[in-house]
């Protein structure tokens, strides 16, 4: 990640792709949300979805799964240019989450997010707040996740 000060509203970051197994699916709702239609392909047949489907705390999961590995990256970049890499602050939260198309076994989604925004924080003067958009398209172009995530990123120390 950036220092505040050097973030650019519209930049768009692509994170990469993730391809939904069936294994992966069911193993996730045993674990986390074990509805029939993401245990089961025949109940996920009768379902209003028509199929065995993802739950959609499992695709957001890889949404954090990849920001993490692109903000590792990022800073691994940095870092072999000289660069300074501030510390990772924290999400106060995620907003407006919207899972507009099933992911089935099979599905590869394509993440990517864009910054929309970036304000001081009101609190803590030393970090400002930055608002991400994220979206995940799967193989047909189709959007299947659309949510607005905030993360506090520090400010450069200010002269005295």
């Amino acid at each position: 990640m950036s220092f505040y000060e050097d973030l650019v509203v519209g930049t768009v970051r692509e994170l990469g792709e993730e391809t939904f197994t069936a294994e992966s699916i069911k193993a996730y709702a045993r674990a986390y949300d074990p509805q029939p239609f993401h245990l089961d392909e025949e109940a996920g047949r009768r379902s209003h979805f028509g199929g065995l489907c993802a739950s959609g705390l499992q695709v957001l999961a890889v949404s954090m799964k990849l920001t993490i590995a692109a903000q590792d990256r990022i800073e691994a970049e940095e870092r072999a240019r000289g660069k300074a890499v501030p510390p990772r602050g924290p999400s106060p939260g995620v907003e407006m989450v919207r899972w507009l198309k099933p992911v089935f076994a099979g599905d590869t989604l394509r993440f990517r997010t864009t910054l929309v925004d970036k304000r001081a924080s009101a609190s803590k003067p030393d970090w400002g707040i930055a608002t991400w958009q994220m979206e995940a398209f799967n193989q047909k172009g189709e959007q299947a996740l659309s949510y607005r995530g905030n993360v506090f990123v520090r400010r450069r120390a200010q002269a005295a």
